[in-house]
């Protein structure tokens, strides 16, 4: 009776101490892959078992051949151990994945809510500044108060001005957001495109005090959406005026970058901080608190729409701080993916 008990407490000792090894083995695969984990944990429980088994076989005296033979038979489940940890841990990266995807969807379809909704009281407020503005004036002109009413007329138009501006642009970026934008691709210089959408900005760079300096390879040629394009880089030359303090410049350059285009514009802006660098593509994001865009302040959906001109194109659109300013950079494959 004694051997029996010795052999139990020595099997369990046995089992335990290889168990608890075997858990520090799993436990360091997890870290790595969960797959390999669960491979691994019945494969130890079954080596726990056996050198257990075994070694309790040893205690009681057995015939070295019987413990061998024993331990052949513990040894033979491994394998199935392992078939069944591959099929479990099959199971469990299946499930895992479901749940990651699941738990992408919801967040992106929560941040997609959230955005939408900032979106419409943003616009909402812009577009309730100039209409205050035309009912006011309009009001002034039927009471008779406004005595200049070619200027008052002139304040009304500018107002719908700004108005249809806003509504463009959010067309612009409702069709840059579906899920098939249906581009008008065309095959040309994207050095020329880029060229006549900086040379239309020289008025305002002029008014603003900002110099447009730039450079192009000698052809960089490229299947893209010349519209969207040149809105796109308007809006980074536009972006880069507003920020760049006068006397300051505004660079844009185009060269060819493998099987591609990159378009880079840089300001003198002062640079962005790191804080919210990587908000700036993000619709209706101004880097600042104001609502009202205000005077010389875009709505916060252009660099959302240079974003929105990259993905469409598959490219990608990127800012980096350089010395004193800031470098915008889209980048446009040379071929529709």
């Amino acid at each position: 009776m004694s051997t029996q008990v010795s052999a139990l407490a020595l099997a369990a000792g046995v089992t335990l101490v290889v168990g608890l090894l075997g858990v520090l083995v799993v436990v360091a695969l997890a870290r790595r892959s969960v797959g390999n984990a669960a491979v691994a944990a019945p494969v130890v429980v079954v080596i726990a078992v056996a050198a257990g088994v075994y070694a309790s076989a040893r205690a009681m005296f057995l015939q070295p051949e019987d413990s061998t033979t024993v331990l052949l038979i513990l040894v033979a489940a491994v394998p199935i151990a392992a078939v069944l940890g591959g099929l479990v841990a099959r199971r469990v990266i299946d499930a895992d994945r479901a749940a990651t995807a699941d738990r992408m969807a919801r967040e992106l379809e929560a941040r997609a809510e959230a955005d939408r909704r900032e979106l419409v009281a943003w616009v909402s407020h812009d577009l309730r500044t100039p209409l205050a503005g035309i009912w006011a004036i309009s009001e002034a002109v039927e009471d008779g108060v406004a005595t200049d009413v070619p200027a008052a007329m002139s304040q009304v138009r500018d107002s719908v001005r700004q108005m249809g501006d806003l509504v463009d642009t959010l067309l612009a970026l409702s069709r840059l957001q579906a899920a098939d934008p249906a581009l008008q691709m065309t095959e040309l210089d994207v050095g020329d495109l880029v060229s006549d959408a900086v040379a239309a900005l020289q008025p305002l760079a002029d008014a603003e005090g900002v110099r447009l300096t730039g450079s192009a390879g000698p052809v960089v040629r490229a299947v893209v959406a010349p519209g969207e394009v040149r809105r796109a880089v308007a809006n980074l030359v536009v972006n880069g005026i507003r920020h760049t303090p006068r006397g300051g410049e505004v660079r844009t350059t185009v060269t060819p970058d493998g099987d591609g285009v990159v378009v880079a514009v840089v300001d003198q802006c002062g640079g962005i901080p790191d804080d919210v660098i990587g908000r700036v593509f993000e619709t209706g994001y101004r880097g600042t608190a104001a609502r009202s865009p205000g005077e010389g302040r875009g709505s916060g959906l252009g660099l959302a729409i240079v974003a929105g001109v990259a993905r469409a194109h598959g490219g990608s659109a990127e800012v980096t701080n350089v010395d004193g300013g800031c470098r915008f950079t889209l980048r446009l494959p040379a071929h529709r993916r």
